[in-house]
């Protein structure tokens, strides 16, 4: 029993998670650490503040600062990281979000939504937050004799694009299909024990879909109510409920995967709503 848990150990790894300081990066981080990975932690914000909360829980972190739409920026990261930890095992990507601008209601209609702020989405979710970390860190991970994993964050949004959030479901769509292209590219020319998929998370309150899911009170917005309805189990996520399946393909148990969106979205995606 004790030789099959042993293949999802993280121990001697060195998790690098950007967004590490968000709702969902720092749950990760935590869950990523428990089972035995170094963490760095790289943001914009926070990265010291969340990493010193890790470290208080006996998981070794370290914060790092990072603007993921600056490569230069990702650059100078990567170099402190290597300087640090001497390695990369575990890329998760996990910036990311989406805006008020970049969504359709009743007082911004589609034909008015401004061009800046549907490239500040895309560029965030799709090139921030997949591309741009992926050819930096890529780089030298594609070097490890035994490889790695590389982890994409992609969407509901990526399997049935979701109304009001034209640019986000566009995006993470996007995410998707490059996350399987890299799969195949590292493979191939590369390293092929160097592994890229993604999780696709159902709902979960985060800051940037809150104004959308629940009102001033807390209660629930009617998109709220239709997305606990055509959720089986009948709630939102928990940031914790993404540690299971992203140990898993952090992890040698999943040493043979490679190129795959996994939902984690409590039956979202198998329910036709009838």
């Amino acid at each position: 029993m004790q030789k099959n848990l042993n293949m999802f150990s993280l121990e001697d790894k060195v998790a690098v998670i950007t967004g590490g300081a968000g709702v969902l990066g720092s749950a990760i981080a935590r869950g990523l650490g428990k089972a035995g990975a170094e963490i760095a932690i790289c943001d914009i914000v926070n990265a010291d503040k969340v990493a010193k909360k890790l470290q208080e829980e006996g998981i070794i972190a370290k914060g790092y600062y990072i603007n993921v739409m600056d490569i230069e920026k990702i650059k100078f990261c990567r170099d402190e990281v290597i300087k640090d930890f001497g390695k990369v095992d575990i890329l998760l990507n996990a910036a990311g979000g989406n805006m008020k601008e970049a969504t359709t209601s009743e007082e911004l209609k589609f034909f008015d939504l401004p061009l800046s702020a549907l490239k500040k989405v895309v560029g965030l979710n799709l090139f921030g937050g997949a591309v741009l970390p992926s050819q930096v860190f890529g780089k030298i991970m594609v070097e490890n004799k035994e490889g790695g994993s590389i982890i994409n964050i992609s969407s509901m949004s990526a399997f049935r694009p979701l109304t009001k959030v034209s640019g986000y479901s566009a995006a993470k769509a996007a995410v998707s299909n490059f996350t399987q292209w890299l799969a195949v590219h590292f493979a191939q020319e590369y390293n092929k024990s160097l592994r890229v998929n993604a999780l696709a998370p159902g709902f979960f309150l985060t800051t940037q879909n809150r104004f959308l899911l629940t009102n001033e009170d807390g209660s629930l917005t009617p998109r709220g109510k239709t997305i606990i309805t055509h959720t089986p189990m009948g709630k939102f996520g928990d940031p914790e409920d993404l540690i299971g399946a992203c140990i898993w393909l952090a992890s040698d148990a999943s040493k043979f995967v490679t190129g795959i969106i996994v939902p984690v979205d409590g039956g979202f995606s198998a329910f036709s709503g009838v």
